[in-house]
């Protein structure tokens, strides 16, 4: 069964109709969905598959309880060391729902660095995102270390910095693109 991480930034309360036609499609298409239990675009999420009737929901969250729940949908906890309360806390389950999710659709505020380590995150698992830039209205696939360049080429310089301060994105970019380089001489090994 196909897996979709839904998820974007804590500051978008309202989801485009453009992301709500491709909310639609994945229920459509009868994929399970995994999303977290975050105020902002997580409730949001939630109240829309609530609204277009989805099953196959399971809501993500540390500690014993969700946050958000919109429609008592199965929780599946995530069990994590980190400080409650903390970044890294609430970042434990988005690194497992990327595990879980064959692909992630992501609704962005081209700042957070919260929604860029999630399509980070599946990347490097070699998990595909699109991710809609709300502030463009635009769609973006990330299939690549390209995807993700033209992606933080939608970031003002501040949010790039504190992106980089968070989440040590020129870092993971260097790592991602050097993987990828490796994977590409490899491929070209055995083609010839």
């Amino acid at each position: 069964m196909t897996t979709v991480f839904i998820a974007g930034s804590m500051t978008i309360k309202n989801i485009d109709d453009k992301v709500r036609e491709r909310i639609a499609n994945v229920l459509a298409l009868n994929y399970e969905v995994v999303v977290g239990d975050a105020d902002g675009v997580d409730t949001s999420i939630q109240s829309l598959l609530k609204e277009y009737g989805a099953s196959k929901t399971t809501v993500y969250c540390t500690g014993e309880r969700p946050r958000n729940n919109v429609a008592d949908w199965p929780v599946h906890r995530v069990t994590t060391y980190h400080t409650p309360g903390s970044r890294a806390y609430f970042t434990a389950k988005d690194i497992e729902m990327a595990k879980d999710a064959d692909y992630g659709l992501m609704i962005w505020d081209a700042k957070s660095p919260g929604t860029l380590n999630n399509v980070i995150e599946l990347l490097d698992r070699k998990k595909n995102a699109l991710v809609f830039v709300n502030k463009d209205k635009e769609f973006i696939r990330v299939l690549d270390v390209d995807g993700l360049e033209a992606l933080v080429d939608c970031m003002s310089e501040h949010a790039k910095m504190k992106a980089d301060s968070k989440i040590k994105l020129l870092e993971r970019i260097s790592n991602l693109r050097s993987r990828q380089r490796q994977r590409e001489i490899l491929a070209g090994a055995y083609d010839t």
